[in-house]
C-alpha cells in the first residue's frame, strides 16, 4: 500500500508497474526493483546529458561566471539527478513500503547535502569572478588586498552558515534526527548566534571575522608588529591569522586578538612608509656637512621615493648628539632596505671624510695640578 500524498503522476505510474509485472509474473520481486530503479536512473542520466546541453548553450555567449557556475555544477547536477532517478525507481517499483520509505528518506538527506554542495560552488565561483578585477602583484595593492580580505573572510564564514544549514535541513528529513536538525538551524540564526552561542571561542572568532571583513584593521599582506614581531600578514581564515615573520616563522593569532589587543599596522592606508635610522655624534660634528651627505645618499638611492628626506638632531646626551634621518619608501621592505643603506654609507662617509663627527671621549685636567707623568718607554723603544 502506497502512502496517500503520492502525487497523482506517480500513483499512475505505480500501478501500470504492477500491470506490467503481472504480464511478466515468471520474473521475482529483487528483479523488476532493480530493473525499474536501472531505468529511471539510466532516464536520469540521459535528462543530465541533455539538461547540461541546453545549459551550456544557453551561456554560450554569457560572462565567464555563468559558464563557470555550469562547469562547476556539472557534477552535482548529475548526481541530484541520478538520486531523483532512484527515488522515482523505488517509489513505483513493487517494493514494500517500508523499505521503499527508508530508500526514499536516505535519498532525500543525500539530495539536500548535494543541493548545499552545489550552493558552496556557486559561491566559490562568485569570488573568484570578484577578485579576478583586483591584482595583489602590482606594488600599490591596497584595494585589492582590501577586497581579497573582505572577500575571504566573507566567503569562509558564509561556507559555515551553508554547512550548518544544509546540515540541519537534512537531518530534518530523518525522523530520529529532527529535532536535532531543529535545534542546529535554531542555532545558525542570527538571534541565535549573537544571543545565545556568541561566547563560545569559535563563534566569538567568526563574530570578529565580520568586523574585520567589514571595518579591516588588517589585510592580506598588511606588514603589521604583533607580540613584538614584524611580518606580514599571511592568511585570514574563519577563526584565526597566520602571519609571516620577517624570518620566515609563522605566527599564528586568533581573530579575536585583532579586535581586543592594540598592534601596528604598517600599510593600513597605504603601502608607503617612513623610514627612520639614528646616529650618534659628537658635539664638535658639522651638521651641515652631514645633511648634505645624507642628501646626496637618498637622492642616489633606487629605493627612494622622492618624497620625504629629513635629518635633526633630536637629543643631545652628556656625550653625544642624536641625529635622526627620515626616509620615504614605496612599502615596509623597501623602506627597511633604504634605512640601512643609509647607515651603511652615512657611517662610511663619516669615518673617511667627516672624522670629527665621531663620538669621542674628552678628558681635561683642572688648572693648577701636575700633569700625570708619563709612562717610560718599553724596551727596544729608544728607551
Amino acid at each position: 500500500m502506497r502512502p496517500l500524498w503520492m502525487p497523482p503522476e506517480i500513483s499512475n505510474l505505480t500501478r501500470q508497474v504492477h500491470d506490467l509485472w503481472r504480464q511478466f509474473d515468471w520474473l521475482p520481486e529483487w528483479a523488476v526493483i532493480l530493473l525499474v530503479t536501472a531505468a529511471f536512473v539510466g532516464g536520469g542520466w540521459i535528462t543530465h546529458k541533455i539538461v547540461f546541453a541546453v545549459l551550456r548553450r544557453i551561456v554560450k555567449n554569457k560572462d565567464v561566471f555563468w559558464r563557470g557556475v555550469v562547469e562547476r555544477a556539472r557534477m552535482k547536477l548529475r548526481i541530484m539527478l541520478i538520486l531523483i532517478g532512484v527515488g522515482i525507481g523505488v517509489t513505483v517499483s513493487p517494493m514494500d513500503p517500508g523499505p521503499s520509505a527508508e530508500i526514499r528518506a536516505v535519498l532525500r538527506f543525500l539530495f539536500i547535502l548535494t543541493i548545499g554542495w552545489l550552493a558552496s560552488g556557486v559561491l566559490d565561483m562568485w569570488s573568484v569572478m570578484h577578485l579576478r578585477r583586483y591584482n595583489i602583484a602590482v606594488e600599490d595593492n591596497l584595494l585589492a588586498r582590501k577586497h581579497l580580505t573582505q572577500t575571504r573572510i566573507l566567503q569562509r564564514v558564509a561556507k559555515v552558515i551553508l554547512f550548518i544549514v544544509t546540515i540541519g535541513l537534512a537531518l530534518m528529513t530523518i525522523a530520529g534526527f529532527r529535532q536535532w536538525g531543529v535545534s542546529l538551524l535554531a542555532s545558525a540564526g542570527v538571534v541565535g548566534i549573537i544571543a545565545g552561542l556568541a561566547l563560545q571561542p569559535i563563534l566569538t572568532n567568526m563574530v570578529a571575522g565580520i568586523q574585520i571583513a567589514l571595518t579591516q584593521p588588517i589585510r592580506l599582506d598588511d606588514a603589521v608588529i604583533v607580540e613584538n614581531e614584524w611580518g606580514n600578514v599571511e592568511e585570514i581564515t574563519s577563526t584565526y591569522v597566520v602571519v609571516k615573520l620577517w624570518d620566515w616563522r609563522r605566527m599564528v593569532l586568533p581573530l579575536s586578538y585583532f579586535i581586543t589587543t592594540p598592534f601596528q599596522n604598517w600599510t593600513r592606508e597605504n603601502a608607503r612608509l617612513i623610514g627612520t635610522a639614528f646616529f650618534y655624534v659628537d658635539y664638535e660634528a658639522p651638521i651641515d656637512r652631514l645633511r648634505e651627505a645624507f642628501e646626496g645618499i637618498v637622492k642616489s638611492s633606487k629605493l627612494w621615493d622622492g618624497d620625504v628626506q629629513v635629518m635633526q638632531v633630536t637629543d643631545i646626551t652628556e656625550r653625544v648628539l642624536q641625529v635622526r634621518t627620515l626616509a620615504s619608501a614605496r612599502s615596509a621592505p623597501v623602506a627597511f632596505d633604504l634605512r640601512c643603506e643609509i647607515r651603511e654609507k652615512l657611517m662610511a662617509f663619516m669615518r673617511d671624510e667627516c672624522r670629527e663627527a665621531l663620538p669621542r671621549d674628552r678628558l681635561e685636567w683642572p688648572q693648577g695640578e701636575d700633569k700625570p707623568m708619563p709612562l717610560p718607554p718599553r724596551s727596544g723603544e729608544g728607551g
